[in-house]
């Protein structure tokens, strides 16, 4: 079965072909659309412009591929809601519900509708099937997922923690299973998302029990341009004063904070390490995202009660030494000492940790196309 794995993030469509069997999966090819859109666009330009990166994947896909031809799609959604806790078939009524939960998803699942409404398009009688970024945390305990509010009243508006980045968390997991020659029983993981939007995951006995985003991808650690946690008293404050409009405020908490917010100057890290020997407000940025993610390691050795191994994903978990080596200087106390020749020039997936660290600190890339591959041709074998 050939599949093919479209992975919408809010500014690009990344996607890759699989020949998968029982025997195992293989890539044969991959690319991506970047720079779709800019914040600023209008709803309707963005999803215009997804539309027809979908309509340009597909045609270049099916000329790859010839003489054979695509088999089965399937699409990364961001969030998934209460219904969606597993893969499930693409209808008009689940693009209608993806579409409807733009709400708590707003940079996402809008995007995402449009990717599956252009393959619907397209290839109308292919399988196509949505994985949804929410589902890997469905597995939360209610102590973990539900908001200190009135039960009846969380019920009633469907509140709790959904969480994101599943599909990465648990590619990662599995890829960090396999590093520690051992299956998930028994084990103790944290998998920290890192990039312009970040996450961590406690996960036990390879099952996710508590996540850093919450109801929706704003909670959580500092990222690229959203704040992470902030103090709801200080939203109503600003509501209640007038100070800023509800768009004004989601723009604001969605599109002006975090690294950007703080540094005045950029979004990316990269950008912000070569300027942070110069800029005191670059540097400072640097450190408050450190804090965080540690602050969060902590928390969740804590709720897993020990911790075998941690593992850094994502643009910046991948990429940057120096923020791996910044966090781990923060988290000595919990046993995870890093080699810093290991973590200069690491060939991934590796082991940065030194050899007498009791808690293993790993490199891993998030495979998402890979775990998109892997549940949609699992869903489609076993339905």
């Amino acid at each position: 079965m050939i599949v093919l794995s479209l992975n919408a993030g809010s500014s690009s469509l990344r996607f890759e072909a699989f020949d998968c069997s029982a025997h195992g999966i293989t890539s044969l090819f991959s690319g991506e659309r970047d720079k779709l859109t800019s914040q600023n666009a209008p709803s309707n330009q963005q999803a215009l412009a997804y539309s027809s990166a979908t309509e340009q994947i597909l045609q270049q896909a099916a000329k790859q591929l010839a003489p054979r031809s695509i088999d089965a799609i399937g699409c990364r959604v961001v969030h998934g809601g209460e219904r969606f806790v597993e893969p499930q078939r693409v209808t008009s009524d689940v693009i209608n519900e993806v579409r409807a939960l733009k709400k708590l998803a707003p940079l996402h699942n809008e995007l995402n509708a449009s990717v599956l409404e252009s393959c619907a398009k397209i290839f109308p009688a292919l399988p196509m099937v949505a994985v949804f970024d929410t589902a890997f945390h469905h597995t939360l305990p209610p102590e973990a997922a539900l908001y200190a509010l009135p039960l009846e009243f969380s019920m009633q508006h469907h509140i709790r923690r959904y969480g994101f980045h599943g599909i990465a968390h648990q590619s990662v997991s599995k890829t960090l299973f396999s590093c520690l020659k051992k299956g998930p029983l028994g084990t103790r993981v944290i998998t920290c998302h890192l990039g312009n939007g970040a996450s961590v995951c406690a996960i036990r006995d390879g099952i996710s029990v508590d996540t850093s985003m919450g109801f929706t991808p704003l909670e959580g650690l500092i990222m690229g341009t959203r704040c992470g946690d902030i103090d709801a008293g200080l939203i109503l404050s600003l509501l209640k004063d007038g100070e800023v409009s509800i768009p004004e405020l989601s723009f604001l908490l969605n599109h002006k904070s975090g690294l950007l917010g703080l540094s005045g100057i950029s979004s990316d890290l990269r950008e912000l390490e070569a300027a942070a020997p110069s800029n005191p407000q670059a540097a400072f940025a640097i450190d408050a995202f450190a804090l965080r993610v540690a602050k969060y390691v902590g928390a969740y050795a804590a709720v897993l009660g020990g911790l075998d191994a941690i593992a850094f994903s994502g643009g910046i978990g991948e990429h940057s030494s120096a923020m791996r080596s910044r966090i781990c200087k923060k988290l000595g106390f919990l046993g995870i000492h890093v080699s810093e020749t290991d973590n200069t020039t690491p060939a991934l997936p590796a082991r940065i940790s030194a050899p007498d660290s009791p808690v293993a600190a790993w490199v891993i890339p998030a495979q998402e196309n890979l775990q998109i591959a892997t549940l949609t041709y699992g869903y489609l074998t076993h339905a």
